[in-house]
């Protein structure tokens, strides 16, 4: 059975607030804001109107006409200013993460970590303009304009590292930018808000607290250039459809349903730690994380005890206890959804560990294994974003490959065996934005990382990603003919 880890929130519930136009101001209300592991009230959050709305999109227009002037220097001076800032409250961050998300603290850490490595990563970058011909003809050029106002809207399972790789990238291109958190957990995007209120120029940064109603604002205004949108597939053709009528630029990171094929030449006992950490990384809760594990006849069995012993011997409980391995899930509405996905999983298939929500107050799911379930089942078909992860075992290799392609998604997926060339050609086969081979979700800032099919358009990450915040525009200088 799992061990739960319990610990208590602070007895005094803070208000924060929104930063628009270079001032912190209160919201036009509040939303409460809940500790998923206790079911209590950590904080208020402010909540912006319309009005304020307005107020901070024209406040990042009227930023962007000398903004956009700013030199690429300027620029990273001014985030190199934010690193030293949040680098300063890192343990403040931390905490605000971990009560709010409900992710252990070590991985809260990590969350910040992560930001600032991909922020200074980032703030390096010197873009210069990219000659294509310079003959006796022509000298042509392309520059990367900024677009102008992007919204950054942010989910809630890594909300400060998406925010800070967000906003990062589209400061240094010379846009200005509004972000709107998640409603569950807005306190980290607000603490942000107070430490740029004293470092970037009034309106270049914008942070706006959300009861559930301002994204679609912002993702329809006509003067915001850009969206990027890191949340469902459902969500995600949600704003692509009211940013048509402007032809915003838009960046989605949706949804995954990523595959591990495990090949018959791997050794169990290591493979399947290192799929299992993948799959249950933030309690699963991550749009690539592993959620269908493909395992050949031969290692079947063995496998599935591996893996379920893993599962059974995971600690459980408040992420402030530095013993806590997997938090809560995040929400009650995502909660009650894996509440039925555990009564999915029971009726469609075998559950070798988990399978029941723990008891007393959180919205606590143990890792839950099923095996012995069909692909049609909607446990396997649909993304389960929660901790609970099906076993499938496969006869030909051509086989597994076929049905590890059979979805609408296409965000990632990993092969793993020790023949690494036969792993690599298998990987080549896999569908998906990123394939890796031994490990998953080995992110990098200059690796750039986007879904096909239905998990997103476009990229983050690498030069693709910087490029992503800016318009190409092309100078043509003819030598002849004048």
């Amino acid at each position: 059975m799992n061990a739960i880890a319990k610990t208590t929130a602070a007895a005094d519930v803070p208000t924060y607030a929104q930063l628009i136009d270079g001032r912190q101001v209160a919201g036009a209300g509040t939303i409460p804001v809940i500790d998923p592991a206790t079911e209590e009230t950590i904080a208020f959050a402010a909540v912006a109107d319309k009005a304020q709305l307005e107020q901070a999109v024209a406040a990042a227009k009227r930023a962007f006409a000398t903004w956009k002037h700013t030199s690429t220097g300027e620029r990273a001076a001014i985030i190199a200013r934010i690193i030293e800032a949040v680098q300063a409250r890192r343990e403040e961050i931390a905490r605000a993460i971990t009560l709010e998300v409900g992710k252990p603290i070590g991985a809260a850490r990590a969350d910040v970590d992560l930001s600032l490595q991909w922020a200074r990563h980032v703030a390096a970058i010197e873009l210069k303009p990219e000659v294509v011909r310079d003959d006796a003809d022509a000298y042509v050029e392309v520059r990367h304009k900024p677009i102008g106002v992007v919204a950054c809207i942010i989910p809630w399972n890594f909300p400060f590292f998406q925010t800070m790789y967000k906003l990062v990238p589209a400061l240094l291109t010379g846009n200005t930018v509004i972000i709107k958190p998640a409603p569950t957990t807005p306190v980290n995007a607000l603490l942000l808000g107070e430490i740029l209120a004293d470092i970037v120029p009034a309106g270049v940064v914008n942070v706006l607290g959300d009861d559930g109603s301002i994204g679609p604002l912002l993702s329809s205004h006509a003067d915001i250039g850009k969206v990027s949108f890191t949340g469902s597939t459902a969500a995600g053709r949600k704003v692509m459809e009211s940013g048509a009528p402007t032809l915003k630029r838009i960046v989605l990171e949706l949804g995954g349903n990523d595959a591990a094929i495990v090949l018959d030449d791997a050794d169990v006992k290591s493979v399947a730690k290192g799929i299992f950490d993948w799959a249950f990384m933030n309690s699963g809760q991550v749009c690539i994380n592993i959620k269908r594990i493909f395992v050949p006849d031969a290692l079947h069995e063995d496998f599935c005890a591996e893996f379920a012993a893993l599962a059974k011997a995971a600690v459980v409980g408040h992420g402030l206890d530095e013993r806590t391995e997997f938090g809560p899930i995040q929400n009650r509405r995502q909660y009650e959804a894996v509440l039925e996905c555990l009564a999915i999983a029971k009726a469609d298939g075998t559950v070798i560990a988990g399978g029941e929500p723990l008891p007393g107050k959180g919205y606590f799911v143990p890792p839950t294994v099923v095996r012995d379930i069909d692909d049609a089942s909607r446990l396997v078909r649909e993304e389960t974003f929660g901790p609970i992860r099906s076993i499938l075992r496969y006869a030909t290799i051509d086989e597994a490959i076929a049905r590890a392609n059979d979805t609408p998604y296409g965000l990632g997926g990993s092969v793993w065996g020790k023949d690494l060339a036969r792993a690599t050609e298998v990987a080549d086969r896999i569908d998906s934005g990123t394939t890796w081979v031994n490990t998953h979700f080995a992110l990098a800032p200059d690796v750039p990382f986007g879904g096909r099919k239905q998990s997103g358009l476009g990229v983050e990450f690498g030069m693709e990603g910087l490029y992503e915040f800016t318009d190409h525009h092309v100078i043509h200088v003819a030598r002849s003919g004048s």
